[in-house]
């Protein structure tokens, strides 16, 4: 799972490969109805429901990666050749591939204003990158020097900061350097910042999300044949905690919001499910016909984004979308009924002194 990006587990290989964020593979044209999840225990305020993302030019393959505070996400069709996009749901999508990058673009991240991160691969060499402007705008090259291999897997949400990772080797796959870039949005003078040193000893690490707060997540690799094969990581100012799913022998964190919320994946009894953290209460957010899934991104609104793979062996985008518990729902209408309430007798006293 580690090596290319932040989704993999056990069904997709256990290393993530330099080429292609992971092996999912994606099913008919347009955005399918919602589907629902599945939760191991009650999640902040309520459950999710989900609705596929399916990039029409790449029907058999799409992941969703990032979402931003406005729900424009950022991802990527085809498993060979990358074909970046942004998106605004139902079906808005808008193309953002670096120019030349004959092994494709995936677009990773998103901040509020829109600015992304991701990596491209021309001529074998994969390189990070970030865009301003959109489709039209500026890519900038964001590649640490010494390094022969560098991604940006995440942005925070005002745009100041990227995490990421890098390594000497080629492939990407091999003594992997998770770390920070800060700098952005433009990221012309990027300053690379690794936390590898920081870890448990590991033999890969990638820092996958960063928030406005600084604090970074990611996951890292204690060896090869290790148990728990993927530990996840906070990063809270050079404090580190290291942090497993309970019960499970894998977990990668690829996500975090301004809230401290932490999203990923986790693995047990063969089969990957994704996951939110929020303050150490963990939820399982599979959705519904998940054989595999990975949520990668989640906003402050608490709505997330992944992809998930089908009995068919297709890689689905997904949105998930909390929907809040009958509790909730009873309080904000006694909330709205109280307003009204109050609203009436204004009306009601205006009358009487009339």
């Amino acid at each position: 799972m580690i090596g290319s990006d932040r989704s993999n587990n056990l069904s997709f290989g256990l290393l993530r490969g330099a080429a292609a964020r992971c092996l999912l593979v994606a099913a008919p044209l347009g955005i399918a109805p919602a589907v629902v999840l599945t939760s191991a225990v009650p999640a902040h305020a309520g459950s999710y429901t989900f609705q596929d993302i399916i990039d029409p030019l790449n029907p058999t393959f799409t992941q969703a990666l990032g979402i931003n505070g406005s729900g424009t996400i950022a991802g990527y069709g085809n498993a060979t050749i990358f074909n970046g996009f942004t998106l605004t749901l139902p079906s808005s999508f808008t193309r953002l591939n670096v120019a030349g990058a004959d092994g494709g673009t995936q677009v990773t991240g998103i901040d509020a204003a829109g600015d992304t991160v991701g990596f491209s691969i021309t001529g074998g060499v994969t390189a990070g990158f970030a865009n301003t402007g959109g489709q039209g705008g500026t890519f900038t090259r964001v590649f640490d020097p010494p390094f022969a291999f560098t991604q940006l897997l995440g942005i925070s949400s005002n745009g100041a900061t990227a995490a990421g990772y890098w390594t000497h080797d080629v492939t990407g796959l091999t003594e992997q350097i998770a770390g920070t870039v800060s700098g952005g949005p433009g990221f012309a003078s990027p300053t690379f910042t690794g936390i590898n040193s920081l870890l448990p000893a590991n033999t890969n690490s990638q820092a996958t999300g960063v928030n406005d707060t600084g604090e970074v997540v990611g996951f890292y690799q204690e060896g090869p044949n290790a148990s728990p094969t993927f530990h996840g990581f906070t990063d809270i100012g050079g404090s580190i905690t290291p942090f497993l799913v309970p019960g499970s022998v894998s977990t990668q964190a690829l996500g975090v919001n301004d809230l401290g919320e932490i999203v990923g994946d986790y693995v047990t009894g063969g089969v990957m499910h994704g996951f939110l953290d929020n303050a150490g209460t963990f939820t399982t957010l599979d959705p519904t016909g998940s054989t595999a899934t990975t949520i990668n991104g989640i906003n402050d609104r608490g709505t997330v984004v992944g992809f998930y793979m089908n009995a068919n062996g297709a890689t689905i985008g997904t949105e998930g979308t909390m929907v809040p518990e009958p509790s909730t729902w009873a309080m904000m209408l006694a909330g709205f009924a109280g307003l009204g309430f109050l609203g009436y007798r204004k009306v009601r006293q205006g009358k009487l002194a009339a």
